[in-house]
């Protein structure tokens, strides 16, 4: 069935456009179904230099002009950037090819999705990536309770849901009101090849800390989720009892917020904020840093653990959601508490036992390369591709 498959994913972020995780994920998922055989469509917005149209590793690529129209809020522009998603796939859709089904990445693309669904009468495929619920801890205001509501009309009109882990599933579950019988568990992946060719370049690490300093390495958006604002609280002992350095990496509201602390907890000159990184430079901190921290409050999956799995770069995380089922406590990785003081003991055990470092950093290796290859992911997302089309031809939705 695979050369039968063409798909139309629908994503707001695609390389070189990288907002999180999400644009990794659709590269690397769209580029694995292509070399099986599944003719891909990604319509995503666009990006400054990034071409209108091209075809990527067998992936057909169609950028749509999202500041068409002038919007005041970000949620009015959501809204004209779908009218121009569907717009421009209906347009591919009408040409003649034959398309099979719609795949919808997060809620930013749900009226899209949902519209050309029931215009062209195509089965609909969405993946949750996280939810408003998860990522504020609660509802709290009109504008979450819309965010909130566009999730569940997404899961409602899919034929089928995909969650990148067990955790997601119960959330999308539990609080999205969606039947555990719909839902499907296929986690993210990780290009390991690219990481293993990276050289651990000591150019590269003198650029953000000093020969005798320890580097610590945190890469991530700069929000309160992230729990990145505990691991700046844990430095100043750690600076004291280990010459360490923190390289922040990421782009987010709380930026100047943890420059400013820094500031006030006098160690300024400890900690780099460096903003957004190009991936061949990010690849390289990863090969050289002392250890990697993953604070967060709430991770639905995290693709940064799997970058520094394959980076062979020892980590201390909180565990929380699908950190727990990507890494294991004393095996892969050292899980702490979210909190400074927990998250400061986690870095100090593996700062001065290099040989735990060391053991965790191999076995998180072997772990990523054995369940997280880009293909085996492919393959379990096409399989969720078969069973709805089987089911959408055994049926009387599809149009006459």
């Amino acid at each position: 069935m695979e050369d039968m498959i063409s798909v139309i994913m629908l994503t707001w972020e695609y390389p070189p456009r990288i907002i999180g995780g999400l644009s990794a994920h659709v590269y690397e998922l769209s580029k694995s179904l292509a070399e099986m055989g599944v003719k891909v469509h990604v319509v995503t917005c666009d990006f400054p230099g990034a071409p209108e149209y091209e075809e990527d590793d067998g992936v057909k690529v169609h950028r749509i002009d999202s500041y068409r129209y002038p919007t005041p809020d970000f949620a009015t522009w959501v809204a004209m950037m779908n009218v121009n998603l569907q717009h421009a796939a209906a347009e591919i859709i009408a040409s003649g090819k034959k398309f099979t089904l719609l795949h919808a990445h997060d809620w930013l693309v749900a009226d899209a999705g949902i519209g050309l669904k029931h215009t062209f009468r195509l089965p609909l495929v969405a993946t949750i990536h996280s939810t408003e619920y998860g990522r504020r801890n609660g509802i709290h205001d009109d504008y979450q309770r819309m965010i909130s509501s566009h999730e569940s009309w997404l899961t409602r009109e899919a034929w089928r849901v995909i969650c990148c882990s067990n955790y997601m599933a119960w959330e999308v579950s539990n609080i999205l009101g969606v039947s555990h019988d719909k839902i499907d568990v296929v986690p993210n992946g990780i290009n390991s090849e690219s990481y293993e060719k990276t050289p651990a370049s000591q150019e590269i690490r003198s650029r953000f800390a000093l020969t005798d300093e320890k580097l610590i390495l945190y890469v991530g958006r700069l929000v309160h989720e992230k729990g990145v604002h505990l691991l700046l609280e844990a430095m100043p002992l750690l600076v004291r009892d280990f010459n360490a350095k923190l390289v922040v990496v990421g782009e987010g509201y709380l930026k100047e917020e943890l420059i400013n602390r820094a500031r006030q907890l006098g160690i300024e000159n400890k900690v780099y904020i460096t903003g957004f990184l190009e991936s061949s430079i990010l690849k390289q901190l990863f090969r050289v840093a002392d250890i990697c921290v993953i604070p967060s409050l709430y991770e639905p999956f995290g693709i940064v653990a799997l970058e520094a799995m394959v980076s062979r770069c020892p980590i201390v995380t909180t565990g929380v959601g699908g950190l727990g089922e990507i890494l294991q406590h004393e095996k892969t990785a050292l899980f702490v508490h979210s909190t400074p003081e927990s998250i400061r003991w986690g870095i100090s055990q593996l700062l001065q036992n290099r040989a735990l470092a060391d053991a965790l950093a191999e076995s998180a290796y072997k772990r990523a390369k054995s369940l997280y290859r880009w293909d085996n992911i492919a393959r379990s997302t096409l399989s969720v591709y078969e069973r709805v089309i089987k089911e959408y031809d055994a049926g009387s939705w599809k149009p006459k």
